[in-house]
């Protein structure tokens, strides 16, 4: 059975699942045929079908109240939240939003093994609750209960169409898995992490921050020349200032004025203003790594970094309006700002002291 699953590319449970739902059993003894596998694939496709949900009221119950049930206070009290009237789209941007449970339907899916763990009639796929909500007369959930999503989508997104989202510059060699492990001590200098903080009107601010020191150099994204004279072209340039080209040129600008043994790599996410990482490490010799899909925390340091840039640059306002002089205040008063975890020295005082031992070691290997 392993063998099987092996040459198939399968897990061994869906061989063996499979061999136990359609062995034919009008002979003595249980023997898998394909021709009855078919046919029981093709009975169990069978529409119409009675929905799970439909069927089973208290299965239904439990959806419904997991995912839009009111909230309640520690005594409770239930609490309405805002009143929010659902128009069949999702909700604007900075707006009220029903309060309920909100739980997602892969956490109903699976607290309801936790919860009736004997009761097999008390189970259903997040699929089925996702189709329940979103494919009319599928399920007896009603239509407007999609608000209680996280994301508030009132249509699906398809898959396909995630698949293809900024991430075809991102091959596994490139992946964060793939960085020296030196970089994850942080022992060894020279590995930075980045990202951009956006503001109104799509503006945007590099930043850059030394894994070993917390050293931060800030990038200047002015807008490029046709910004704001005439409307947007779909997929035309990117006149906002933090298209691939603009944040590679940018990036290369900063990084070169470093020594080599200080510009080992850079970590960012898998936005599409890296696209140009390849040309990036032709130019500077910078390896770029990219984090996992929706994993800030591989890139730590920079997130907090960004929190506190936040103090300078809040969100809902327009980053063009700083210039170059700006950025570089802001970057020195973070530099200068003593660290507990460097000691409470500065970013600067770490970061200078590693510039001067990496010139004294150029010296001394001079022939």
């Amino acid at each position: 059975m392993c063998e099987i699953a092996r040459r198939l590319g399968r897990a061994p449970s869906t061989i063996s699942r499979e061999l136990r739902r359609n062995v034919s059993t009008r002979s003595n003894e249980l023997t898998y045929r394909a021709s009855t596998a078919q046919w029981h694939s093709e009975r169990r496709a069978s529409r119409p079908k009675v929905a799970k949900l439909a069927a089973n009221d208290r299965l239904r119950e439990y959806v419904q109240d997991r995912l839009a049930g009111m909230i309640a206070r520690p005594d409770g009290e239930l609490v309405p939240g805002p009143g929010v009237r659902f128009v069949g789209r999702r909700h604007g941007r900075r707006a009220d939003r029903r309060w309920a449970k909100a739980w997602s339907p892969e956490q109903i899916s699976n607290r309801l093994r936790v919860d009736f763990p004997d009761d097999e009639t008390m189970r259903i796929s997040h699929e089925a609750i996702y189709q329940a909500l979103y494919i009319q007369g599928r399920g007896a959930l009603k239509r407007e209960l999609v608000a209680c999503l996280r994301t508030g989508r009132a249509l699906r997104v398809p898959r396909a169409r995630t698949n293809q989202r900024g991430k075809k510059f991102v091959t596994p060699e490139v992946m964060i898995s793939k960085r020296p492990a030196e970089a994850d001590d942080r022992a060894v200098p020279g590995h930075w992490e980045g990202d951009l903080i956006i503001g109104l009107h799509r503006s945007a601010i590099g930043t850059l921050v030394e894994r070993a020191t917390r050293f931060t150099m800030l990038l200047h994204l002015p807008r490029m020349e046709g910004h704001g004279e005439q409307p947007r072209v779909k997929n035309g340039p990117p006149l906002a200032g933090h298209g691939a080209q603009a944040v590679r040129d940018a990036i290369a600008a900063q990084i070169v004025t470093l020594p080599d043994q200080l510009r080992r790599s850079l970590t960012w996410d898998q936005g599409a203003e890296m696209a140009q990482h390849a040309q990036l490490r032709i130019d500077t010799g910078l390896a770029v790594y990219f984090c996992d899909p929706q994993s800030p925390w591989q890139r730590g340091t920079n997130e907090n970094t960004n929190g506190v840039l936040r103090q300078y640059f809040p969100k809902g306002i327009d980053l063009s309006r700083h210039t170059r002089h700006d950025l570089d205040a802001v970057a020195l008063t973070l530099n200068t700002r003593p660290r507990k975890t460097l000691g409470w020295h500065t970013p600067a005082e770490a970061f200078d002291q590693l510039l001067h031992s990496t010139e004294q070691g150029s010296v001394a290997t001079t022939p």
